[in-house]
């Protein structure tokens, strides 16, 4: 007489294996996975959650309901990083699933009081916020308070100081500073001796971003190379006007060995030196791989550019929103974005701004 055959044992999870991991019964496993019956949506997570730990070889039913909605919020601003970043945010909603919603708002750099109010009271439930803005005793108030009502809130670029938030999306500033005073002191001992001054210009130091960098700038200087002077910090507020004064005021108090400019309109800084002849000869040294920037090092008149990656950053701030939303599975990692360093020798074959695809070779 033949023997019968032991059961074939499934290659997959059972019902009853899931219902274990998840903590409920069979019952509801069922439910959830065929999509029957009224379930909780916390119980509908942990179920779904159980059999995907599980490799459980189907398609799985949705865990969400309803719309997840995500504020963006800016400083107003017209420099190539943020239209770089707007491009980045533009791109990355399209990947997103319908029922994602990103709302983008904008302020101006200075209507601290509308930009609180706006975080305080958003005109649709809201369940993550991304925030690129000053940081002031205003705007910490205003996001600490959502925070603690459990709002997530990123901070992107540029961090706020003392308040509860879900990540920072954005590069060490103090180090990036560090790395630029190092390579300051460096390249003016090649170009100027071991002696000189510095002229350090910088955006709005409301922004701890810039804050930071100048801080560790001016930290590198004086550990590195004591013999290097640096100028007071002139805030030019992204402004190439303000910028070019401060450059030619500088020029025409004495040489300069060095150019550090943590912010934009960086126009300014190019035609003090084309007007006093002494491009390529003072160190320059910049932040973002704006196209004007990219010109300028292809040229010879500026040395090093210290870019912070956009969209890098937008990525990151993204990610951990939708995690923290149960979009995504997998925790996107901690600690800030890297910043990446350009010379003239290795600059990339993409335009920063799509526009300006057509001046590269010029």
């Amino acid at each position: 007489m033949a023997e019968t055959p032991p059961p074939r044992k499934k290659s997959s999870a059972r019902f009853i294996d899931i219902a274990a991991l998840a903590q409920v019964s069979p019952a509801t496993v069922n439910r959830v996975l065929n999509d029957r019956g009224s379930v909780s949506a916390t119980t509908r997570e942990k179920v779904v959650r159980a059999a995907q730990q599980l490799a459980v070889p189907r398609l799985m039913p949705e865990v969400h309901r309803g719309l997840t909605r995500i504020d963006v919020v800016l400083a107003r601003s017209q420099t190539p990083f943020f239209q770089r970043m707007d491009l980045a945010l533009q791109r990355f909603m399209q990947l997103l699933d319908r029922r994602i919603v990103v709302h983008r708002h904008s302020f101006a750099p200075g209507d601290d009081e509308r930009t609180a109010d706006f975080i305080r009271r958003p005109p649709h439930p809201r369940h993550g916020l991304l925030l690129a803005v000053h940081d002031t005793p205003v705007l910490r108030a205003a996001v600490q308070q959502v925070s603690q009502q459990g709002v997530p809130v990123v901070t992107l670029m540029s961090d706020i100081s003392d308040v509860l938030r879900l990540h920072y999306a954005g590069i060490d500033n103090l180090h990036a500073g560090r790395t630029a005073g190092h390579f300051m002191g460096r390249l003016a001992a090649t170009k100027k001796g071991t002696g000189g001054r510095l002229l350090v210009l910088t955006n709005d130091l409301h922004f701890r971003a810039h804050r930071d960098r100048t801080a560790g700038f001016l930290d590198a200087v004086q550990e590195k190379f004591p013999a290097l002077a640096c100028l007071p910090i002139t805030p030019c507020f992204d402004d190439p006007d303000q910028v070019f004064q401060a450059v030619d005021a500088a020029l025409k108090q004495g040489d300069l060995a060095g150019i550090y400019h943590s912010g934009a309109g960086s126009a300014g800084i190019h035609q003090a030196l084309q007007r006093h002849g002494c491009a390529g000869q003072v160190v320059w040294i910049g932040h973002e791989l704006s196209d004007e920037h990219r010109r300028w090092l292809k040229l010879g008149g500026m040395d090093l550019v210290i870019d912070q990656d956009p969209d890098g950053q937008v990525l990151s701030g993204m990610q951990h929103l939708l995690f923290e939303n149960k979009w995504l599975q997998q925790k996107p990692p901690a600690g800030p974005n890297e910043f990446r360093l350009f010379c003239a020798e290795n600059l990339p074959s993409q335009p920063y701004l799509p526009r300006a695809a057509l001046l590269l070779d010029k």
